[in-house]
């Protein structure tokens, strides 16, 4: 069974056997917990039922739609399989978030079967941030489909029975390989609209790079997340999601509990096992044990959300 692990506020990284604690890349999926600032994990299966929340969703990330290589030759099936996995819930979601890289390489066609595809999900709605596959034309593409009402390079926030949802940008001028940056703009942005918040107000972040720090080498971190954070640190209840790094990883730092999810296109090696990150190739029958959604229920009364890691399998 996966352990759960809590890291000190003074640990930006993490090593080999922490890893190896708080990851989880097959099997079945696993719901998490929080009670007294530490996660607890539940064999998908054992989570609470569905009408103890107040609402469910899911989180979908790096569907890479335009990708066509040995390490998934077919990315819309994957992405396929994750709108089956989400309409075969006993109760549809409120909504879906995207945590970017939609599309490989920034193209209208790419677009448009990313939309194609997730019109099926029956959800309330999907919302969406960037991956810095999603503006190598500089964003514009991104923004034109879905920029509505959104800040600078695509931020905003929104709520949705009690809970402050915020989805930032920080792959805006960021090449492959480099660490995320967040910026003046936005941060400035994040201190006004976090200020009219009460402590109690559980707050969700959304952003395709992890907030922490998980392997600087390979970029899998921002560099000025700091300065984000410590607007966050007053709230009882912070949960931050994150693609990019195509694996399920955990770090509970304080009240913030950090969760990557899984791409639906292709996995990456772990951290400092491989020269780089990148693609990686699985036997063609593990594929979908390593890709996979995250669906996350919030219980009112409770000080964190529950997270569940469904593969494709």
């Amino acid at each position: 069974m996966t352990k759960s692990l809590a890291l000190s506020p003074a640990d930006d990284g993490i090593d080999r056997r922490g890893f190896l604690h708080c990851m989880a890349w097959v099997g079945t999926g696993v719901a998490w917990t929080m009670n007294g600032g530490v996660l607890t994990s539940r064999l998908l299966g054992q989570e609470k039922p569905a009408d103890a929340g107040d609402f469910t969703f899911v989180q979908l990330s790096d569907s890479h739609i335009g990708f066509a290589r040995p390490a998934n030759p077919d990315v819309k099936d994957t992405l396929r399989r994750a709108v089956d996995k989400i309409n075969a819930l006993p109760q549809a979601p409120a909504f879906a978030l995207h945590t970017g890289d939609l599309t490989h390489l920034s193209k209208p066609g790419e677009f448009d079967d990313v939309a194609e595809i997730l019109k099926g999900a029956k959800v309330g709605r999907t919302y969406y941030v960037p991956g810095e596959h999603d503006v190598y034309d500089g964003g514009k593409l991104y923004r034109d489909r879905y920029g509505k009402g959104t800040r600078g390079a695509g931020w905003y926030s929104f709520d949705h029975k009690g809970t402050h949802l915020v989805g930032l940008v920080n792959v805006a001028g960021v090449a492959n390989g480099d660490l995320g940056v967040l910026g003046k703009d936005q941060l400035a942005w994040l201190e006004k609209d976090l200020a009219g918040l009460a402590d109690s107000t559980p707050v969700v972040v959304f952003a395709h790079i992890p907030l922490w720090t998980v392997y600087e080498k390979w970029g899998w971190g921002t560099s000025d997340s700091a300065a984000a954070l410590a607007l966050l640190k007053r709230f009882g209840s912070v949960t931050v999601l994150n693609g990019h790094i195509h694996q399920v990883l955990k770090k509970v730092e304080g009240k913030v509990t950090f969760h990557a999810g899984a791409s639906t296109a292709f996995p990456q090696p772990e951290p400092g096992k491989a020269a780089s990150a990148g693609p990686m190739k699985v036997p063609a029958d593990k594929l979908r044990s390593v890709l996979g959604i995250t669906k996350v229920t919030y219980v009112k009364g409770e000080n964190a959300l529950a997270v569940v890691d469904p593969t494709l399998e």
